[in-house]
Protein backbone atom coordinates (compact mmCIF):
# COMPACT_ATOMS: atom_id res chain seq x y z
CA UNK A 1 0.00 0.00 0.00
CA UNK A 2 1.13 3.10 -0.86
CA UNK A 3 2.14 5.90 1.99
CA UNK A 4 -0.47 8.54 0.55
CA UNK A 5 -3.16 5.87 0.92
CA UNK A 6 -1.84 4.86 4.33
CA UNK A 7 -1.78 8.31 5.31
CA UNK A 8 -5.18 9.17 3.71
CA UNK A 9 -6.73 6.18 5.63
CA UNK A 10 -5.51 7.18 9.01
CA UNK A 11 -6.69 10.62 8.07
CA UNK A 12 -10.71 9.35 7.36
CA UNK A 13 -10.34 7.45 10.41
CA UNK A 14 -9.42 10.55 12.36
CA UNK A 15 -12.36 12.47 10.56
CA UNK A 16 -14.46 9.49 11.43
CA UNK A 17 -13.63 10.54 15.33
CA UNK A 18 -14.52 14.45 14.43
CA UNK A 19 -17.83 13.67 13.02
CA UNK A 20 -18.33 10.91 16.20
CA UNK A 21 -18.02 13.98 18.84
CA UNK A 22 -19.96 16.25 16.68
CA UNK A 23 -22.70 13.59 16.48
CA UNK A 24 -22.71 12.61 20.25
CA UNK A 25 -22.20 16.29 21.55
CA UNK A 26 -22.75 19.27 19.58
CA UNK A 27 -25.89 18.07 17.81
CA UNK A 28 -27.61 16.75 20.70
CA UNK A 29 -28.17 20.52 21.27
CA UNK A 30 -29.38 20.93 17.90
CA UNK A 31 -32.54 18.59 17.36
CA UNK A 32 -35.34 19.49 14.96
CA UNK A 33 -38.54 17.69 17.03
CA UNK A 34 -35.98 15.34 18.61
CA UNK A 35 -34.42 14.28 15.74
CA UNK A 36 -30.46 14.65 15.15
CA UNK A 37 -28.77 14.26 11.93
CA UNK A 38 -27.11 11.71 10.90
CA UNK A 39 -23.69 12.96 9.82
CA UNK A 40 -21.88 8.67 9.26
CA UNK A 41 -24.39 8.89 6.35
CA UNK A 42 -22.79 11.22 4.55
CA UNK A 43 -19.91 10.34 5.30
CA UNK A 44 -19.55 6.70 4.58
CA UNK A 45 -21.45 7.75 1.34
CA UNK A 46 -18.58 10.34 0.57
CA UNK A 47 -15.75 7.54 1.32
CA UNK A 48 -18.09 4.88 -1.32
CA UNK A 49 -18.67 8.05 -3.94
CA UNK A 50 -14.53 9.49 -3.71
CA UNK A 51 -12.40 6.37 -2.93
CA UNK A 52 -14.37 3.41 -3.94
CA UNK A 53 -16.75 0.28 -3.11
CA UNK A 54 -13.68 -1.48 -1.44
CA UNK A 55 -12.82 1.31 0.80
CA UNK A 56 -16.05 2.55 1.34
CA UNK A 57 -17.31 -1.28 2.53
CA UNK A 58 -14.26 -1.48 4.50
CA UNK A 59 -14.42 1.97 6.70
CA UNK A 60 -18.67 1.66 6.42
CA UNK A 61 -18.05 -1.88 8.29
CA UNK A 62 -15.52 -0.72 10.75
CA UNK A 63 -17.07 2.38 11.73
CA UNK A 64 -20.50 1.03 11.89
CA UNK A 65 -19.11 -1.91 14.25
CA UNK A 66 -17.42 0.84 15.83
CA UNK A 67 -20.99 3.09 16.22
CA UNK A 68 -22.57 -0.48 17.35
CA UNK A 69 -20.40 -1.50 20.06
CA UNK A 70 -20.66 2.54 21.71
CA UNK A 71 -24.05 3.26 21.37
CA UNK A 72 -26.36 0.63 19.27
CA UNK A 73 -28.22 -2.04 21.15
CA UNK A 74 -27.15 -4.51 18.85
CA UNK A 75 -24.23 -5.12 17.25
CA UNK A 76 -24.57 -5.29 13.30
CA UNK A 77 -27.19 -3.39 12.14
CA UNK A 78 -25.45 -0.46 11.68
CA UNK A 79 -22.10 -2.09 10.51
CA UNK A 80 -24.33 -4.05 7.59
CA UNK A 81 -25.82 -0.86 6.99
CA UNK A 82 -22.72 1.45 6.22
CA UNK A 83 -21.27 -0.90 4.68
CA UNK A 84 -24.30 -1.13 1.92
CA UNK A 85 -23.82 2.95 1.68
CA UNK A 86 -19.72 2.18 1.50
CA UNK A 87 -20.76 0.04 -2.00
CA UNK A 88 -23.76 2.25 -2.88
CA UNK A 89 -21.30 5.36 -3.28
CA UNK A 90 -19.32 2.95 -5.67
CA UNK A 91 -22.32 2.53 -8.04
CA UNK A 92 -23.73 5.98 -7.39
CA UNK A 93 -20.38 7.19 -8.66
CA UNK A 94 -19.87 4.86 -11.82
CA UNK A 95 -23.90 6.43 -12.96
CA UNK A 96 -24.18 9.70 -11.99
CA UNK A 97 -22.28 13.00 -11.78
CA UNK A 98 -20.87 13.96 -8.07
CA UNK A 99 -20.33 17.83 -10.00
CA UNK A 100 -23.98 18.35 -9.05
CA UNK A 101 -25.19 19.71 -5.62
CA UNK A 102 -28.46 18.40 -6.57
CA UNK A 103 -27.51 15.27 -7.56
CA UNK A 104 -25.36 14.83 -4.25
CA UNK A 105 -27.92 16.13 -2.63
CA UNK A 106 -30.55 13.54 -4.42
CA UNK A 107 -27.48 10.59 -2.97
CA UNK A 108 -27.50 11.70 0.62
CA UNK A 109 -31.20 11.71 0.74
CA UNK A 110 -31.53 7.96 -0.55
CA UNK A 111 -28.95 6.95 1.42
CA UNK A 112 -30.47 7.83 4.88
CA UNK A 113 -33.75 6.22 3.58
CA UNK A 114 -31.90 3.38 2.50
CA UNK A 115 -30.41 3.35 6.04
CA UNK A 116 -33.27 4.26 8.32
CA UNK A 117 -35.29 1.56 6.40
CA UNK A 118 -33.33 -1.07 6.53
CA UNK A 119 -32.36 -0.07 10.40
CA UNK A 120 -36.08 -0.21 11.25
CA UNK A 121 -36.83 -3.29 9.88
CA UNK A 122 -33.60 -4.94 11.00
CA UNK A 123 -35.10 -3.36 14.70
CA UNK A 124 -38.65 -4.77 13.92
CA UNK A 125 -37.49 -7.97 12.83
CA UNK A 126 -35.24 -9.27 15.93
CA UNK A 127 -36.29 -6.80 18.81
CA UNK A 128 -39.97 -7.53 18.08
CA UNK A 129 -40.76 -3.81 18.09
CA UNK A 130 -44.10 -2.13 17.22
CA UNK A 131 -44.53 -1.00 14.10
CA UNK A 132 -44.98 2.52 13.92
CA UNK A 133 -45.42 4.09 10.20
CA UNK A 134 -46.70 7.23 11.34
CA UNK A 135 -43.54 8.33 13.30
CA UNK A 136 -40.82 6.33 11.46
CA UNK A 137 -41.92 8.64 8.38
CA UNK A 138 -42.19 11.71 10.60
CA UNK A 139 -38.57 11.00 11.78
CA UNK A 140 -37.22 9.78 8.08
CA UNK A 141 -38.45 12.92 6.79
CA UNK A 142 -37.14 15.33 9.74
CA UNK A 143 -33.44 13.51 9.27
CA UNK A 144 -33.62 13.34 5.56
CA UNK A 145 -34.02 17.08 5.40
CA UNK A 146 -31.48 18.07 8.51
CA UNK A 147 -29.30 15.40 6.35
CA UNK A 148 -29.90 17.58 2.99
CA UNK A 149 -29.22 21.13 4.64
CA UNK A 150 -25.72 19.56 6.53
CA UNK A 151 -24.82 18.73 3.15
CA UNK A 152 -26.05 22.53 1.34
CA UNK A 153 -23.87 23.79 4.35
CA UNK A 154 -20.57 21.16 3.24
CA UNK A 155 -21.01 20.55 -0.49
CA UNK A 156 -17.88 22.82 -1.38
CA UNK A 157 -15.86 20.41 1.39
CA UNK A 158 -17.03 17.47 0.25
CA UNK A 159 -15.84 18.87 -3.40
CA UNK A 160 -12.16 19.77 -2.51
CA UNK A 161 -11.67 16.77 -0.29
CA UNK A 162 -13.29 14.34 -2.35
CA UNK A 163 -11.20 15.12 -5.14
CA UNK A 164 -8.25 14.37 -3.53
CA UNK A 165 -9.43 11.37 -1.82
CA UNK A 166 -10.00 10.75 -5.90
CA UNK A 167 -6.52 11.33 -7.06
CA UNK A 168 -5.13 9.02 -4.14
CA UNK A 169 -7.46 6.02 -4.42
CA UNK A 170 -8.86 5.79 -7.87
CA UNK A 171 -6.11 5.88 -10.27
CA UNK A 172 -6.67 5.77 -14.20
CA UNK A 173 -4.84 3.06 -16.18
CA UNK A 174 -3.74 4.17 -19.17
CA UNK A 175 -2.85 2.12 -21.72
CA UNK A 176 0.16 3.06 -23.93
CA UNK A 177 -0.57 0.35 -27.04
CA UNK A 178 -3.34 -1.56 -28.06
CA UNK A 179 -3.40 -4.89 -28.95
Amino acid sequence: MDLKKVVAVILLIVAFLIIYFLQANFFTWFTIAGVKPNLFIIYILFIGLFAGKKLGLILGIIFGLFIDIVIGRQIGISCVMFGIIGLLGEYLDKNFSKESRITIMLMIAGSTVIYELGCYIFNAITLDINVEIISFLKILLIETIYNLLISIVIYALIQKLGHALEEIFKTKNILTRYF
